[in-house]
């Protein structure tokens, strides 16, 4: 089967850093190789893979400012429409953009919704439902809008993540700096708990960053580590007591999470969108709705088995049991 993959352009794929999208949708592409699949991943041309890569934007355009993000999207969108009779599916992991070239193609098209960023783009998904397959990564995320051929969980690469079975000294938060993954909460969580919180992942709230967050840095009991990449991801997470996750939004799925279970850590999050899914419930982490019944499940951490944590993130997160499901979908399309 010849598969074309549509990666976002924002970062290379894989991401340096920051960038789950991109993350995934390198997974897929390696997995889908070994698997015997003849892939063509359409990226930025920094990117790096086992697949062909085929390209028209030469790097990440959030690692260049010069850059028009519009301009650029238009012409890597177009790139691999303008070659859609070469392959037997296109996937696409770019969001709702593509949707409006489908219909101007005979090759079928998947297109993984890793979220809506807003209400105000869900007509061009209903416009282009009929024409077009569409996969979730939650039940919670689904449209009841929208008609989906299956909800695909995302896999993370296993061996990038090591268990410890022994409990941190340190809170963790990992993720955005942003209103909707609740940092400022995390930061009242781990104050009132008396345990040091380190912080890691991108500002993107300026705004946020200085009035919520920066006041309380002190570098000792509550750090900022900045945006750390894969090297340090696995060792602050292993290291962590608890993943602090206070989010304010409904998350489509959130990978940090899953990662942290793989090392051991369990994870504290609010119960929005997909935490119930992805958590174990008193077994891999607990489900919360505030700063109170956080500090109270943050004091029976010690009694989970870090081991079930990974043992849970194992049966149901790997990368090789997303890229079956996902050779699956393709088969259901074509044949």
């Amino acid at each position: 089967m010849k598969i074309a993959l549509l990666s976002p352009i924002a970062w290379r794929t894989p991401p340096r850093h920051y960038g789950p999208w991109e993350t995934i949708v390198s997974l897929l592409a390696e997995g889908l190789v070994k698997q015997g699949m003849e892939v063509t991943l359409f990226a930025t041309g920094d990117s790096q893979t086992s697949a062909r890569l085929d390209y028209v934007c030469p790097e990440p355009y959030e690692e260049n400012k010069e850059m028009d993000a519009k301009v650029w999207e238009c012409l890597h969108i177009a790139h691999l429409f303008e070659q859609a009779g070469k392959f037997d599916i296109i996937h696409n992991n770019y969001d709702f953009l593509p949707l409006s070239y489908s219909r101007l193609v005979k090759t079928p098209v998947v297109t993984t919704i890793h979220g809506f960023s807003n209400s105000r783009i869900m007509p061009v998904y209903q416009a282009y439902n009929r024409d077009n397959y569409y996969v979730s990564i939650s039940n919670s995320d689904r449209s009841p809008h929208l008609q989906y051929i299956s909800t695909i969980y995302h896999g993370i690469d296993l061996d990038l993540f090591s268990l410890s079975e022994q409990a941190g000294e340190y809170l963790l938060y990992f993720g955005r700096i942003h209103p909707d993954k609740g940092t400022y909460d995390a930061i009242q969580i781990a104050r009132r708990f008396g345990m040091k919180l380190l912080m890691a992942g991108i500002i993107q709230d300026e705004d946020y960053f200085k009035a919520q967050v920066a006041p309380f840095i002190d570098g000792s009991n509550i750090i900022y580590a900045g945006s750390v990449g894969s090297d340090g991801r696995n060792e602050l997470l292993r290291g962590a007591y608890a993943l602090l996750h206070p989010i304010y939004f409904n998350e489509p799925f959130g990978l940090s999470v899953v990662e942290s279970m793989a090392c051991g850590t369990p994870v504290i999050a609010y119960n929005r969108g997909s935490m119930a899914e992805v958590i174990n419930e008193g077994q891999s982490g607990f489900l919360v709705h505030n700063i109170e019944e956080a500090l109270d499940k943050l004091k029976i951490i010690p009694h989970l088995d870090r081991g079930e944590c990974r043992r849970w993130v194992e049966e149901r997160f790997s990368k090789e049991r997303m890229v079956a499901d996902y050779i699956n979908t393709y088969n259901e399309i074509v044949q």
